[in-house]
C-alpha cells in the first residue's frame, strides 16, 4: 500500500547527520495479541506489549532525543555487520578495508558510530500488523565496500510471534549481517537476572580483553556459558563475570529452528527465539545505566534487560574457521527471527 505521511505520527527530528532535518516516524502495529511501536530511526522497536501484561517486554525510552543522545542500542536494526570486527579492517579479494574504529577507538561495533541502527529507514509498505521498511547505504559509508540495499519487515504474526526479516544486496563484495538489538525484560523494569534461560548450543567464542573472538571456538560444558538446560541468568555470575558472548549454533545459515528459551516466574511471560542464523549473542545487560527515563518513568540499571541478538559470529570477517561473511554482488542476504511470546 502507499503510505500517505501526513497520517503518520511525527516522533521526532533528526539532528546531525546524512540524515539531518528528517522526520523520524513512530507506527503501532497490532496483532497476534501483541502491540509494537516501531520507529523509522534506526528500524527500532521502541516499544512491545502482550495483552494482560502491564510492562513492557523492551526497553526504551518515550521520546526520540533520549535515543539520540543516551541509547545503547534499545530496539535497533545495527549493520552493516553486527558485533564486532577486530581492529576495524577485513581484506576481500587481496584487498585492505578500514572501518570506523567506534569501539575502543581501534575496533568496528555494529557497522561503525553512524550505524544502520542510527539512520532514518524509509517506509515501502505499511499495514496494520506489519512494516516494510527499506534503508540505502552508500558505497564507502562507515568503510564498508559497496552501495548496500536492505529491507527490515517486522510483522506481528498469530499467537504472540514478532517476525523480523531482513534482506540485502551489495554492488560490491561487502561483509554483511543484521541483527535486532532489543533489550528484553518478562517482568517488567527491574533485574533480570532471575529469568529462567535455556540456549540450544554446544559452543561458544571466548574473547579477549577487548571483547573481540580469539578464534577458538569453545564447548560450554563446565562453564558458566553453559545454558543447555534452564538456569536462572544469574545463577553462575560471579565477582567481574559476564555474559556478552556468541552461541555457536550451527557453522552457516539454517533454516529457521528454535534456539532459546526465557522465563520469567515472576510473570509468567516466556519467550522462545527461532532463527535462521549461525550466532546467538547473548548479552545480560551488565553495563545498562541511562540517565534518563525509561518507558515506565525510571531510569533503567544494571541487568534492567537482555539481548538475544541472532546474527553472523563477530568478527567473522576476519576469522576463516567461522561462517562466511560476505555479501557478494550475485547474492542476496536473507535473514529471519522470530519472537514468540506467551504467558502462563
Amino acid at each position: 500500500m502507499s503510505v500517505n505521511k501526513n497520517d503518520l505520527e511525527i516522533f521526532g527530528t533528526v539532528q546531525e547527520g546524512a540524515d539531518k532535518g528528517q522526520s523520524v516516524y513512530r507506527m503501532q502495529l497490532t496483532g497476534g495479541g501483541l502491540t509494537a511501536n516501531i520507529l523509522t530511526w534506526g528500524a527500532i522497536l521502541q516499544d512491545l506489549r502482550l495483552d494482560c501484561h502491564e510492562h513492557s517486554l523492551v526497553l526504551g525510552y518515550p521520546e526520540f532525543e533520549s535515543y539520540a543522545a543516551h541509547s545503547p542500542y534499545f530496539g535497533a536494526t545495527v549493520g552493516r555487520f553486527a558485533n564486532r570486527i577486530g581492529n576495524a579492517s577485513f581484506v576481500i579479494d587481496s584487498q585492505t578495508y578500514k572501518t570506523d574504529p567506534n569501539f575502543l577507538n581501534k575496533h568496528t561495533l555494529h557497522g561503525g558510530s553512524v550505524s544502520m541502527g542510527k539512520r532514518n529507514w524509509q517506509i515501502a509498505d505499511l499495514g496494520t500488523s506489519h512494516v516494510y521498511l527499506t534503508l540505502d547505504d552508500p558505497d564507502g559509508f562507515m568503510g564498508f565496500p559497496g552501495e548496500c540495499r536492505v529491507t527490515c519487515d517486522i510483522t506481528l504474526k498469530e499467537h504472540g510471534v514478532l517476525h523480523i526479516a531482513y534482506s540485502a544486496r551489495s554492488t560490491k563484495p561487502t561483509p554483511a549481517g543484521l541483527a535486532h538489538h532489543s533489550y528484553f525484560t518478562l517482568d517488567g523494569e527491574g533485574d533480570c537476572r532471575n529469568h529462567e534461560m535455556e540456549i540450544m548450543a554446544e559452543h561458544y567464542l571466548p574473547v579477549d580483553d577487548e571483547m573481540i573472538p580469539t578464534g577458538e571456538i569453545k564447548s560450554v560444558a563446565d562453564t558458566i556459558f553453559d545454558f543447555r538446560s534452564p538456569k536462572t541468568l544469574g545463577q553462575d555470575l560471579a565477582g567481574s563475570d559476564i555474559y556478552d558472548h556468541n552461541y555457536c549454533l550451527s557453522d552457516s545459515r539454517r533454516g529457521l529452528r528454535e534456539v532459546c528459551n526465557v522465563r520469567s516466574p515472576a510473570s509468567g511471560i516466556s519467550l522462545s527465539v527461532a532463527t535462521t542464523e549461525p550466532g546467538l549473542q547473548f548479552y545480560a545487560g551488565h553495563k545498562v545505566n541511562t540517565p534518563v527515563p525509561g518507558l515506565m518513568g525510571n531510569p533503567y540499571e544494571a541487568y534492567a534487560g537482555f539481548c538475544l541478538e541472532t546474527q553472523n559470529w563477530p568478527d567473522a570477517p576476519n576469522q576463516p574457521k567461522f561462517p562466511n561473511a560476505i555479501l557478494r554482488p550475485d547474492d542476496e542476504l536473507r535473514q529471519v527471527t522470530e519472537y514468540r511470546f506467551s504467558k502462563t
